[in-house]
């Protein structure tokens, strides 16, 4: 018989009930089942018969449908799993209605952990036994000396730790000296410390402090906006959060946008808190992530840190949850359930009466007015910590260059690279543009190399030696000859990417060592992590990245900052152009001076005059998003209207088409709302791993009522066969 979840008041299911199970499999209705022997709580972890398969699923509350009893089959088992509570089941449902996402598909986020189903493994664990050897000698004194320290050690261990082989202790086991057993693998994380003496704060960071405590203290949900210049110390004003919420014996939560800034933060967290928190991300292995996920629903795991599916995790006790750089566009999950973690954290935390922090030193524009709104709360950390100032800003006017063909880096960039170098300092350029050249072209023909599967061009990576695509991850040789016209050493690079700027880097600066950082070079997580810490470390001269270089990491020895294109950002039709060009380059230039070492950011552009380009040089931040709002809310764009993005794909075109003029038709159910549909068009990108794809979108008031009427106008044409019809609630993105 499982047990209840603490805190909620379940209820329990007699043996033979009728109880309700959401599986995880596309159905989205809950099915009747009888319980299982000995009963089982509301929110029991199940495996429940399905046709011939045994599949997983969650006890939804009481049976409801009017099949009859006698022909229900039984729940198989109850997991071995702290039962879902209400609060999580709650999220689910809001999520889904949010979202427009079947609750089956959403449950399958919340249990997406490696061996549910599996029964609770063991592992064996050594620590002082009864008997005293026969015969004592140094080895096996080690080893009982180390015991009676710290009993409970794994064989690994015991053995590091006393200095000897296997052998030595399991003599003694065998001996009765030292006791041998078994203990369930997914034990409880060590304890953090709240009152362990953190940084000495500044009075800005000890006022910011103080009032998010407040909060924890006061109870109840609440969303704050922590904007703190870069540098400025935000990640230790929240970790006193984070101390406040422990003391209070409730979970925290701290998302970040990037694994590669992990390894830092968990070195923080435990300098703070003196243990290790929870990790929950792609680049922990499966065994942590099942002990992680085991143990939030248990409560044995204080704090998690991960990426933005940890939202879904079952916490036992939730009461603080950090969005970290909460504006980075890497929160919106793009494919299978359609959501934004930051805007979902604020859901989850109104259901479980936790507060939340969205830290950012460039807040997403929705963010911005919510806390204008007063929705939000706001705290503003206005200087860098400790002798640190920010950086000095400067366009380069590219149109006074005389640049050779092929080269990027002006001659003022240059000259300020060489006088870092000089210095012994670093330097950083930035393009946010991975791979070698974004187009090769043939010069006999003129034909650009694409991918077969998609509407997109393919990239070289020279350091691959390969061509790549971006869209589908497609890649083959670099060929020798034109696809098209079969020509012989005419296919040429076109544009940059961060392995051409390297290539260029090195002939200009030949003594320099260049590291290079792009997410597509580094096999794993952890190499990342360690190419990331070396160049912390002085291991590099000069810097080369993409926008992954701009996500929160602090470079002591970097005193210059220099953009290859800051006009990059600001081509196309893309609603969120501005804002994130803003973004990206101010925290592109935050990167330098983080020491006691003033920086310089140089921004190379054709467009000095442009609005975006003197906003950014200005610092006038309030300045930049009251213009930005005032456009937005004159269009009734968002956050000041709604917008939902419809994507159609499938095999065939035309039927894409037809099916997106009939939606168009059929428009009624939008129009009693006061929405408006455009469209059907081609998505930008067009094909996708061979599949066409059409967009149409939906542009409503505020206050409209945007999900009831999508779903009646989507539900008037369900798809069938390889048609597929996808709705995107708020969208990040127009590809």
């Amino acid at each position: 018989m499982s047990k209840p979840p603490t805190g909620d008041r379940p209820s329990f299911f007699d043996e033979g009930a009728r109880v309700g199970v959401l599986t995880t499999q596309p159905l989205d209705r809950v099915l009747d089942y009888l319980a299982p022997e000995g009963g089982c709580w509301a929110g029991a972890f199940v495996e429940v018969p399905l046709g011939p398969r045994r599949v997983t699923g969650v006890v939804w509350g009481p049976g409801e449908g009017d099949f009859p009893a006698a022909k229900l089959r039984q729940v198989n088992r109850v997991l071995d799993a702290a039962p879902m509570r209400e609060e999580l089941r709650s999220f689910l449902i809001r999520a889904g209605e949010y979202t427009l996402t079947p609750l089956s598909a959403m449950l399958r986020l919340a249990t997406r952990v490696p061996g549910l189903g599996d029964p609770p493994s063991m592992r064996k664990l050594y620590r002082p036994g009864a008997a005293e050897p026969a015969r004592m000698t140094d080895a096996r004194a080690r080893v009982l000396e180390t015991l009676e320290a710290q009993p409970g050690l794994t064989l690994k261990e015991l053995t590091d730790a006393a200095g000897v082989s296997p052998s030595v202790v399991k003599g003694l086991v065998a001996r009765g000296a030292v006791e041998e057993v078994d203990t369930p693998r997914d034990t409880p994380f060590p304890r953090l410390d709240p009152d362990a003496p953190g940084k000495p704060l500044t009075e800005d960071q000890a006022r910011a402090a103080g009032a998010l405590c407040a909060g924890l203290r006061a109870g109840g949900y609440g969303t704050t906006l922590l904007k703190g210049v870069t540098g400025s110390g935000k990640t230790e004003v929240y970790l006193e959060a984070v101390a406040e919420c422990l003391r209070q014996g409730r979970q925290a939560l701290v998302l970040l946008p990037e694994i590669a800034l992990t390894a830092e933060f968990i070195a923080r967290v435990e300098a703070r808190f003196g243990a290790r928190p929870a990790e929950w991300h792609s680049g922990v292995t499966m065994a942590e992530r099942r002990r992680a996920w085991r143990m939030a629903g248990e409560g044995g795991a204080s704090m998690v840190v991960g990426a933005r599916s940890a939202l879904f995790l079952p916490f036992r006790e939730l009461g603080l949850v950090v969005i970290d750089e909460e504006h980075d566009t890497s929160y919106k999950q793009e494919e299978g359930a359609l959501y934004h973690a930051r805007d979902m954290a604020v859901l989850r935390a109104s259901l479980a009466g936790a507060r939340v922090v969205l830290a950012s030193a460039t807040p997403s524009l929705e963010t911005w007015a919510n806390a204008e709104a007063g929705k939000y709360a706001r705290l503003d950390l206005t200087a860098r910590f400790g002798p640190a100032a920010l950086p000095a800003m400067r366009a380069l006017d590219m149109r006074a260059e005389t640049l050779p063909a092929n080269r990027w880096i002006s001659s003022k960039l240059a000259r300020a690279v060489e006088a870092r170098l000089a210095a012994g300092e670093q330097a950083m350029l930035f393009l946010n543009r991975r791979g070698y050249a974004p187009v090769t072209l043939c010069r006999a023909c003129g034909h650009q190399i694409g991918c077969k599967h998609c509407d997109a061009r393919m990239v070289e990576h020279r350091f691959l030696k390969r061509l790549v695509c971006h869209q589908c991850g497609e890649s083959e040789p670099i060929p020798a000859a034109c696809p098209a016209c079969g020509a012989e050493d005419r296919l040429a690079p076109v544009g940059p990417g961060v392995e051409r700027l390297a290539e260029e880097t090195a002939e200009r600066f030949p003594d320099a060592r260049l590291a290079v950082l792009s997410s597509d070079l580094f096999g794993s997580a952890r190499a990342l992590k360690e190419e990331i810490a070396r160049i912390a470390e002085g291991g590099a001269d000069i810097v080369i990245g993409t926008q992954l270089v701009a996500k929160g990491h602090n470079f002591p020895l970097l005193t210059l900052v220099g953009v290859i294109d800051a006009d990059l950002g600001l081509q196309g039709s893309d609603l969120r152009a501005a804002e994130r060009t803003f973004q990206l380059m101010r925290q592109v230039a935050g990167r330098a001076g983080r020491a006691e070492r003033p920086g310089t950011a140089l921004l190379q552009t054709f467009q000095p005059e442009h609005p975006v380009i003197r906003a950014i040089l200005a610092g006038d931040e309030e300045g930049f998003w009251r213009a930005e709002a005032a456009e937005r809310e004159a269009a009734g764009m968002p956050p000041y209207g709604r917008m939902a993005g419809i994507i159609l794909s499938g095999p065939e075109l035309q039927e894409l088409f037809d099916l997106g003029t009939a939606l168009l038709r059929a428009d009624a159910p939008l129009r009693r709302v006061g929405a408006q549909v455009f469209g059907p068009a081609p998505a930008p990108i067009a094909r996708i791993r061979g599949r066409h794809r059409v967009r149409l979108l939906v542009k409503a008031p505020k206050s409209a009522a945007l999900q009831p009427a999508l779903a009646d106008w989507v539900g008037q044409f369900p798809v069938k066969g390889e048609l597929r019809l996808a709705v995107d609630i708020d969208p990040q993105s127009f590809f």
